[in-house]
């Protein structure tokens, strides 16, 4: 019998239940009763209005051929709408300017602005008084009981450290915090045939180009976006990061395959700040464009998989280490500040596993 784990998601600003479950014809033909089902070509998943009705309505239909199982709630905490008393605001503030001044990224200092303001605000105490078992509290009553992620979890834990770390006065223990355990997931990977599929489908070298870079020197999608002509080292044959994750810098070789594509672009299209922009000079790409020649990209080449741009840095470091590449290097070209974190692909290498003969061929 087949699962539906269930997620709850916006879709186009608006509240759904995801349907995420094996393809099954029979099964679709069922999910598709359900009053007001949708396909999304974008998730590669059906969903179903986020109501009771819905839920029942999709139970009773398949429980012949499945069962369902209660997956992560993906629709972001929004802001509580009472007003921020004085005290919380001001402690907003001092905690904003405490991390721009240790030089936090833009995005790290308003996830944990966020995340601490809507953890004072369900808490409603005063902060001073707010201990340990607050913490707890809104972990098993909130976070817990509406089924947030375990990453959304652990950025209300580093915020509610780091902020009570530089506040004196108060009744918190930062030592007697216990984070959430671990997540363990392996790491999406496309195999090289079907990366090279995703690569070549665009005839626009813009976008053909955009996608190979991020492949062949394993870019996040914001590292991309942040590139600038100056970072281009044809004559070394690298490529220079700057203040990427962690602000760190760092090189990573580029081929002369990804050169010559590059020079190809560059004649094209003359960009004049950014190494890819917008439809104005000067304007940098933006991530939404990106995701979007990707999506394209995958519908080109018929790739009905939930490819993320992410897939293909985590499939540069798998085929790295299939191809031999040692893991110290891996680290290194991927910019992670720990070994353990480049391990993960240890997992997902099938180099090794290819060699294991299963018992079940020698019976």
């Amino acid at each position: 019998m087949q699962t539906i784990v269930t997620e709850r998601i916006l879709y186009k600003k608006e509240p759904r239940l995801a349907l995420r479950f094996a393809y099954d014809a029979a099964l679709v033909k069922l999910v598709k009763q359900v009053d007001d089902a949708q396909w999304s070509q974008t998730l590669r998943l059906w969903h179903i209005p986020l109501s009771e009705q819905a839920y029942n309505q999709l139970k009773r239909l398949t429980q012949e051929h499945a069962t369902l199982s209660k997956g992560e709630n993906r629709i972001p905490p929004k802001a509580i709408q009472t007003p921020v008393s004085p005290e919380v605001a001001e402690a907003i503030t001092a905690f904003t300017r405490y991390m721009a001044q240790r030089r936090y990224s833009e995005s790290t200092i308003d996830t944990y602005k966020n995340a601490l303001k809507h953890f004072l605000q369900v808490t409603n105490k005063p902060v001073a008084e707010i201990t340990n078992t607050d913490l707890e509290q809104f972990n098993h009553s909130y976070i817990l009981a509406n089924s947030y992620s375990f990453s959304y979890q652990n950025q209300v834990v580093n915020a509610v450290k780091l902020y009570f770390k530089t506040f004196y006065g108060s009744r918190f223990d930062v030592e007697k915090v216990e984070r959430p355990r671990r997540e363990h997931r392996l790491p999406n990977v496309l195999s090289k045939e079907e990366v090279k599929k995703i690569l070549e489908a665009h005839a626009n070298i813009k976008h053909r180009t955009m996608l190979s870079l991020i492949y062949a020197c394993g870019l996040r999608r914001s590292e991309l976006l942040h590139l600038k002509p100056a970072h281009v080292d044809s004559k070394r044959g690298v490529l220079t990061i700057r203040n990427a994750k962690g602000n760190k810098d760092r090189i990573v070789p580029i081929s002369e395959r990804v050169l010559a594509m590059l020079r190809e672009y560059y004649k094209a299209y003359q960009p004049k700040v950014w190494l890819f922009e917008g439809q104005s000079k000067g304007e940098q790409y933006s991530e939404y464009s990106l995701q979007s020649v990707l999506k394209q990209a995958l519908t080109k080449a018929k790739i009905s998989k939930p490819v993320t741009l992410h897939w293909l840095r985590h499939s540069y470091a798998t085929h790295l280490l299939e191809s031999g590449t040692d893991l110290r290097y891996i680290q290194e070209l991927l910019g992670h500040k720990s070994s353990k974190t480049t391990e993960i692909y240890t997992h997902v290498s099938i180099t090794g596993l290819k060699k294991i003969r299963s018992p079940f061929d020698a019976m």
